[in-house]
């Protein structure tokens, strides 16, 4: 017997952490990387908003970073998503990666067309992130 009506007495289930996803040294997570990479990023002044952790997961797929086009990178930023090419990715690299996302929640279309048009080291978005991770050291 299902008991699915709104008169179920069954506890509503635990929500799903993403910080789960992805454990580091030392018994920390993904989540915990996160905390400390938008606190960097909290302090800089690039956006109106500040970056939102809310809905972003990080996951390590080390077999996608052996495919040609993406050797050259450790991390990969997609909307609300990190995903890493080792588990135990430094801070610096998930503060880079976040600033991706904080820049995918304001200029999303202006980012994806300089991904299409701009050489990766010139890539004014790929700067910026660089930049976010040294001024946050």
């Amino acid at each position: 017997m299902s008991d699915t009506g709104p008169e179920s007495t069954m506890p509503p289930a635990a929500p799903v952490a993403p910080e789960g996803r992805l454990r580091q040294p030392g018994g920390a997570t993904a989540g915990d990387a996160l905390v400390r990479a938008k606190a960097r990023l909290d302090g800089l002044d690039f956006y109106p908003r500040p970056v939102s952790i809310r809905h972003v997961r990080v996951f390590t797929l080390p077999w996608l970073f052996r495919l040609p086009r993406m050797r050259r990178y450790d991390g990969y930023a997609l909307p609300w998503t990190i995903l890493l090419r080792e588990r135990n990715a430094s801070d610096d690299l998930i503060c880079h990666e976040l600033c991706h996302i904080w820049q995918m929640q304001h200029h999303p279309l202006r980012l994806f067309w300089a991904w299409l048009t701009e050489e990766y080291e010139r890539n004014p978005y790929e700067v910026e992130a660089r930049r976010s991770v040294a001024f946050t050291r």
